[in-house]
């Protein structure tokens, strides 16, 4: 056993323990005993049956039982007004990575079937851009605009105002700083030369530094919540929030995982990353908002943390499985796939939970923006993770490997998955914390179809053609520039969907920015797909 895998066996045993121990202090304080009534803390009293939607018409939001100016509505605005400063702070810093990424990363695409595509000079190459439209979208918008969204919900969810939200703020200077230094370091030429990996660990202090700056609130909020019952979103986004720093400090120690052994903490790290930080925030806010704007508690509180809890102890060690036939044991490799199958477990209770929650309620997808995202990124995240289960199989993976099919399986977990669930929540978020609604219902609308479109283009060509590229491979027949002209249409389409995604994003951006600025009329309905009678003119 060479000393890596040690390390991240200990690594996962110490994880477990304190999962366990979670575990042990759960069960003791009842928090699996609540049932029904545990799906209904999120509700103030007489608001189950009334949806959230709109944002700023309280009285339609609840019923006769709780008048606008009631203690649990007036609590709920003081937590939403707590959180402002941060919360913005770090929406603002997403949306702008968010753009200058997509842009990255649709230059990156086109090279894959234009290499000669701006290629006269060393800061543009492919082995540059590409590595700073992933760093870009997963440290800059993923991660920015997620802890932008759990500062927001984890004060409804305590029923207190945030506490200490300097350290936020603050937090939030540091975390930009090292992306530009990080993003700098890339495009210099000065990258570690792993995947997700590529900042310099001297940058990668930065981030630390600035993650746990955040922490401090979300801990000293939690230690004087109003509520007995965590709510299972509490449990995601504050287990994401543990997780990621101790992931993210182990895989990048300077000089102690040097060649093969570096590609084994490569890869378990950036499938840990994707479950153990990007996952739990997604499924944290899906469920929180779908039950919110429905006025409808989830059907089953129980399964709900039986699915966070099969997370925590089955997804450690999927990562392993992309290094199938690698210069590792063959027993490790054996494991990851276990665990990978076992992850059905988790993806299944969560399917029941979101889209049983939704059953009945379809309709509502015509009006809510924020309903329609989160409730499809949910429904991608059943997709993409039943399609990593069944991709981990020795038999199927022989033939995506190392193909273009595996960066349509990343794209519909980290885009189709989080990025949709994301745009639903600062949809919900921002009229808000800026007592406005939005400005321009059709750009919504446009934003929508063109990430929908940009996506399914993107996902279902390099689906095809990553596959058909897999099976060319291991025919030896098949001369290997062959199998590179046969997948150059699929990569043009990637490049037709990026491009619309890329559009799609600079939608999202102005509509934001006009929305900072509060543009438009002032309205007391929300900013809704299709116009209410009352507001024809939208």
């Amino acid at each position: 056993m060479t000393p890596t895998i040690a390390i991240l066996l200990i690594v996962t045993f110490l994880v477990s323990v304190v999962g366990l121990l979670a575990l042990i202090w759960s069960i003791a304080t009842n928090q699996f005993g609540h049932g029904k009534q545990a799906a209904e803390t999120i509700f103030p009293p007489g608001e189950v049956g009334h949806g959230e939607d709109p944002a700023r018409d309280i009285a339609d939001t609840l019923d006769g039982n709780l008048p606008p100016d009631s203690e649990a509505v007036k609590a709920r605005q003081r937590a939403d007004f707590s959180s402002r400063g941060p919360v913005m702070a770090w929406l603002c810093s997403a949306v702008f990575w968010l753009v200058l990424g997509s842009f990255y990363g649709l230059l990156s695409s086109t090279k894959m079937h234009m290499p000669e595509f701006l290629a006269d000079t060393q800061w543009l190459t492919f082995g540059r851009v590409r590595p700073m439209h992933l760093n870009a979208v997963a440290y800059g918008w993923s991660s920015m605009a997620g802890i932008g969204v759990a500062l927001f919900l984890l004060p409804r969810l305590f029923r207190t105002a945030l506490v200490g939200a300097r350290f936020a703020i603050t937090g939030s200077v540091i975390w930009n700083i090292g992306l530009v230094l990080g993003l700098l370091a890339i495009n210099l030429g000065l990258s570690d030369g792993e995947e997700w990996l590529e900042f310099p660990w001297q940058v990668d202090i930065l981030f630390v530094v600035g993650g746990a700056l955040c922490a401090i609130p979300l801990v000293m909020t939690a230690a004087r919540r109003k509520v007995n019952h965590l709510y299972v979103t509490s449990w995601y986004l504050m287990a994401a929030l543990v997780w990621f720093p101790f992931l993210f400090l182990i895989a990048n120690l300077p000089y102690v995982f040097p060649g093969a052994a570096g590609a084994t903490v490569n890869w378990w790290f950036a499938h840990n990353v994707l479950g153990l930080w990007v996952t739990p925030i997604g499924i944290g806010i899906a469920y929180y908002l779908i039950p919110k704007i429905l006025g409808r508690p989830i059907i089953s509180y129980q399964l709900s943390l039986l699915g966070f809890w099969s997370l925590a102890l089955f997804y450690s060690q999927v990562g392993i499985h992309h290094i199938v036939g690698g210069p590792v044991p063959t027993w490790l490799v054996t494991l990851s796939i276990v665990h990978s199958v076992m992850m059905s477990i988790p993806v299944i209770t969560v399917a029941i939970n979101h889209h049983g929650t939704m059953w009945g309620s379809f309709g509502r997808l015509k009006d809510s923006p924020t309903l329609r995202f989160v409730w499809i990124g949910a429904l991608m995240y059943t997709v993409s993770s039943l399609q990593g289960s069944m991709e981990a199989l020795r038999s199927v993976n022989v033939i995506t490997h190392f193909t273009h099919y595996t960066v349509a399986h990343a794209h519909l977990g980290m885009y189709a998955f989080l990025s949709f669930i994301l745009f639903g929540a600062v949809y919900f978020i921002m009229p808000r914390l800026l007592d406005w609604e939005w400005p321009w219902r059709r750009m919504i609308s446009v934003h929508f179809w063109l990430v929908s479109a940009g996506i399914s283009i993107y996902v279902i060509s390099l689906t095809i053609g990553g596959w058909k590229e897999g099976l060319s491979l291991l025919d030896g027949d098949t001369p290997f520039m062959d199998v590179v002209r046969m997948t150059l249409p699929y990569l043009e389409a990637r490049t037709l969907g990026g491009g619309l995604m890329t559009l799609g994003h600079l939608v999202f951006a102005v509509h934001f920015i006009a929305m900072l600025r509060r543009h438009g009329e002032r309205r007391y309905r929300p900013t809704l797909f299709r116009s209410t009678g009352e507001e024809t003119s939208q």
